[in-house]
């Protein structure tokens, strides 16, 4: 069993919660609730032995394996994929390894009454202990396993992990950590680079294979299917419920009304004492019964009605400087890693004002694409930017690419000008950042808190092509709302990457479909294409292959 015992952490002065306890049992699966910015991630860190509390601490049996997979995370970039996802095993490899080299010296060695000898002696009697009792296990067959279950396909795995995105990389560190079959799994928003039969998979290898769960996620279906039991993180404190996510937000509506009850009933008192004392405070027979009252209210211990998200963004992009009638223009446009061929022979015109929808299987090549528009990669073919095109890109990893020792404040005065920059905090407020929230460092903001501050730093120029990569992976339901309107708003051309079809619905009028090594066109909105795919969901094209 792994404890969290009392712990606070505060943030210039300011406590972000206190006092903190609950046990983590063996076949927990607990879902980690609230809202952006309640301390969630934070809260995870602490388990992951990743950040510190002030106060409080972390108790686990000294052996107790806790993995953790962060909202951001790249891996090495030296080695192939199977080499990165072996490294699961290394501890228990340099084990092997190190009794081999104290058995090499046993052999050559004679000072056999020496303390020396003694320890060398006892240092592998407890290494061995230890080896020894770890279930054999295929090393190969089981890293091969688990990477096929993630989504990789067999001539992936001896390719470099530089060629691969970061949502891709991200399952690389995801086998990492299925691969140690640790005590305690803490998943910070897992499936955001999942498609559907990796979180399937996933889901499963959870609910059947692991131990004890910990996941923050927006996503309800993937929560309801893994977890036991809800901590809701509120105001400073937590709740524990031992349901699942849907009857969690059930009781939690009726703990609100009645907290809501208790709140107006003690208000209603409060107002009837206040009114005696206040009628009779100069009267000198009261003046007993006055005081009395006083002191009532005085040692009243005020009830609280937990907080609902009400926050508003305002969001709206900047007009568009006029461009080209052609910003993209592809001419047999096609990208190759060694044997690998992502696709070819692409030809397309996006025209200005077209708001464009990539869709597809992950590893088709959508963000391949937009890497190829940004100039980021070489790709065979042809791609020209028409005139006066100004671009502004949000990429998978846009967020974890701010820099943590910066406040929000400076991430965004630094690149603010002229008028601007009279006007920051005003901007930080309508993305929800006011307050000590301006002065936190970008390192300790949640991924949803990250995520609204890169979209601002993509606001702050005006741009008439704007490629969002996966823009809605940290936000909650109420947030991808605000910047869906805003996308409809903007009066340039939009080029979207996204899995989400209550996202695109009304807002993408055109797909570009990735699959089997093409992108075929469809001049139809989301919906309509996918009545003539015969498809329920974006989720569902994900397990096929374009015909």
């Amino acid at each position: 069993m792994i404890s969290v015992d009392g712990v606070t952490v505060e943030f210039n002065g300011s406590a972000l919660f206190s006092n903190i306890a609950f046990n983590i049992n063996e076949t927990d699966r607990i879902a980690l609730m609230g809202k952006n910015g309640a301390g969630k991630s934070t809260l995870l860190k602490i388990i992951a032995g990743a950040s510190k509390p002030t106060r409080g601490k972390i108790s686990a049996p000294k052996d107790a394996v806790i993995a953790y997979l962060p909202q951001h995370l790249l891996t090495d970039d030296n080695c192939t994929v199977f080499e990165e996802a072996s490294k699961a095993f290394a501890k228990v490899l340099d084990m092997k390894k190190r009794m081999d080299e104290l058995n090499a010296q046993l052999e050559t060695r004679t000072d056999y009454d020496s303390d020396d000898y003694y320890k060398l002696i006892e240092e592998v009697s407890e290494l061995g202990e230890k080896y020894y009792s770890i279930e054999e296990i295929n090393y190969d067959a089981e890293v091969e396993k688990t990477l096929k279950g993630l989504g990789f396909m067999r001539e992936d795995f001896n390719r470099p992990t530089t060629e691969f995105s970061g949502g891709w990389r991200m399952r690389i560190e995801l086998a990492k950590i299925l691969l140690q079959k640790p005590d305690l799994i803490l998943l910070d928003e897992p499936t955001n680079h999942l498609d559907i039969e990796s979180i399937q998979w996933l889901e499963d290898f959870l609910v059947n294979n692991a131990k004890a769960v910990i996941v923050i996620s927006h996503d309800k279906a993937f929560v309801d299917n893994i977890t036991n039991r809800t901590i809701e993180v509120t105001m400073g404190r937590i709740y524990d419920y031992k349901v699942n996510y849907s009857q969690y937000l059930q009781l939690r509506k009726e703990r609100r009304e009645q907290q809501q009850k208790q709140y107006d009933d003690q208000q209603k008192e409060i107002a009837d004492i206040q009114q005696f004392i206040d009628r009779f405070k100069g009267t000198y027979s009261k003046t007993l019964q006055v005081q009395s009252r006083v002191k009532m209210l005085e040692k009243m211990e005020l009830i609280e009605v937990d907080e609902v998200d009400t926050s508003a963004l305002s969001l709206k992009f900047p007009p568009a400087p006029r461009s080209g009638n052609y910003p993209v223009i592809a001419e047999e446009l096609g990208k190759t890693y060694g044997n690998h061929t992502v696709f070819k022979d692409a030809s397309l015109t996006i025209e200005r004002g077209e708001k464009i929808a990539l869709v597809g299987k992950n590893g088709e090549g959508k963000s391949t694409f937009v890497k190829a528009i940004m100039n980021e990669i070489d790709y065979d073919g042809k791609l020209t930017l028409g005139h006066n095109a100004m671009i502004g890109y949000f990429a998978q990893d846009q967020a974890a690419k701010l820099d943590g020792e910066l406040t929000v404040f400076q991430t965004i005065d630094q690149i603010a000008v002229g008028e601007v920059r009279t006007k920051i905090k005003d901007i930080l407020g309508a993305f929800m950042f006011s307050g000590d929230t301006v002065e936190k460092k970008v390192k300790m903001l949640s991924g949803g808190e990250r995520t609204r501050l890169a979209m601002i730093k993509l606001l702050l120029q005006p741009v008439n092509l704007l490629i969002l990569d996966e823009p809605t992976n940290h936000l909650d339901i109420k947030t991808k709302d605000i910047l869906k309107d805003a996308l409809k708003a903007f009066d340039g051309t939009l080029i979207l990457v996204s899995h989400d079809r209550d996202f695109l619905d009304g807002l993408a009028e055109k797909v570009f479909e990735f699959g089997n090594k093409r992108i075929r066109e469809h001049f139809e909105d989301i919906n309509g294409f996918l009545r003539n795919k015969k498809m329920d969901n974006l989720r569902e094209i994900e397990r096929t292959v374009v015909k």
